[in-house]
C-alpha cells in the first residue's frame, strides 16, 4: 500500500510547487516596486541621496496640467494604436482561423509574426526610413505624381509604428478565439434569415469576446508603456510617460522621486486594466 499523505501537511505540495516562482516573483518584482513607491514618497530625491520618505508632494506633481497632458497623450496612444490593431487583426484571425486550409494555417501565422524575431529597435530605424522625407514613402510618391506626405515626427508615425509592432500580438490571441468558433451558430444565424452584419455581432462577437478583451488588454498595456516608437517616431511633441518617466532617471532632471511616482501611476493604472479584464472579460463570470 502506497503511503498517504497526512491530512495536515497537504498544503506543502501547492507551496513546494509555487515557492520557485513566488521567489522569483518577490525578487523581481515586488522588491523592486516597493522601491519604487517608498523613492516616490522623497520629493525631488537625485542619486546618492538618502531616502526619507516624507509626503505625497511627488503625487500632486504627477497631476499639475502639464503632466496630465503627457498621461492622456499616452492613453490616446494607447486607445488610438489597440482600436487599429483590433480593426486591422480580427480580418486576418478570422481569414487564418475559419477560411484558410487546415494545413497552411500554422505557416501563415507563422509569416505573420515573423517581424517579432526581429528588435522594436531595428524595426523602428526601418519605419524612419520609410517614413522621413526623402524616404521610401515619399520617393514612390513623388515618382507617381503625388505629393510627400509629412509623417516622421507625427503622431501618425507613433501609430504606425506602434501598430505594426504589436498588431501580430493582437491576431495571435484573436486566432485562439477565431479557430474554436462553433460554425453551427453562424450556419444556424443565416439559415433564420439573420444577414452577415447581424451574425456578426450577434454570433461572432460574442463567441470570441474573451480573445478581443484579452488581445485589446495587452496590446493597450503593452502602448502605454511602450519608449522606442514614441521617442525615435514621434519626435519632442509626442512626449509619453514612460518618455518623461526615462527624462527623469536617466535624463538632465534627474528627479527619481517624481519618475517613482509616475512609475506607480502606471503601474496603478494596469492593474486596474488587468481587474477589469478579470472581472468582465469572461462572459461566464458574469452569468
Amino acid at each position: 500500500m502506497g503511503s498517504k499523505t497526512r491530512p495536515g501537511l497537504n498544503w506543502l505540495e501547492p507551496v513546494a510547487l509555487l515557492l520557485p516562482s513566488g521567489i522569483w516573483l518577490a525578487l523581481l518584482l515586488v522588491l523592486p516596486t516597493l522601491v519604487i513607491f517608498e523613492l516616490s514618497l522623497v520629493p525631488g530625491i537625485r542619486p546618492g541621496d538618502v531616502v526619507n520618505p516624507s509626503g505625497l508632494d511627488n503625487y500632486a506633481l504627477v497631476f499639475q496640467p502639464v503632466y496630465l497632458q503627457v498621461i492622456a497623450r499616452s492613453l490616446f496612444f494607447a486607445f488610438g494604436t489597440t482600436i487599429v490593431c483590433l480593426v486591422l487583426g480580427f480580418p486576418v484571425a478570422y481569414w487564418i482561423g475559419q477560411m484558410a486550409p487546415p494545413k497552411w494555417r500554422n505557416l501563415l501565422l507563422l509569416g505573420f509574426v515573423l517581424p517579432l524575431w526581429t528588435s522594436s529597435l531595428l524595426r523602428s530605424y526601418a519605419w524612419i526610413t520609410i517614413l522621413r522625407p526623402t524616404g521610401v514613402l515619399n520617393t514612390v510618391l513623388t515618382t507617381f505624381g503625388l505629393p510627400p506626405l509629412e509623417l516622421l515626427n507625427q503622431s501618425s508615425a507613433v501609430f504606425i509604428g506602434m501598430g505594426y509592432s504589436f498588431l501580430p500580438y493582437m491576431v495571435l490571441i484573436l486566432y485562439a478565439s477565431v479557430e474554436k468558433l462553433d460554425r453551427r451558430l453562424l450556419e444556424a444565424s443565416a439559415d433564420l434569415g439573420a444577414n452577415p452584419i447581424e451574425t456578426f455581432w450577434k454570433v461572432t462577437v460574442p463567441q470570441t469576446m474573451p480573445g478581443i478583451a484579452a488581445g485589446s488588454l495587452l496590446v493597450f498595456i503593452s502602448t502605454l508603456g511602450d519608449f522606442v516608437d514614441p521617442e525615435l517616431l514621434g519626435g519632442a511633441s509626442s512626449m509619453t510617460v514612460s518618455r518623461l518617466i526615462y527624462n527623469q532617471f536617466l535624463g538632465a532632471t534627474q528627479n527619481w522621486g517624481f519618475g517613482s511616482s509616475l512609475s506607480m501611476v502606471l503601474i496603478f493604472a494596469v492593474s486596474i486594466a488587468i481587474a477589469l479584464l478579470i472581472k468582465y472579460g469572461n462572459p461566464t463570470s458574469q452569468k
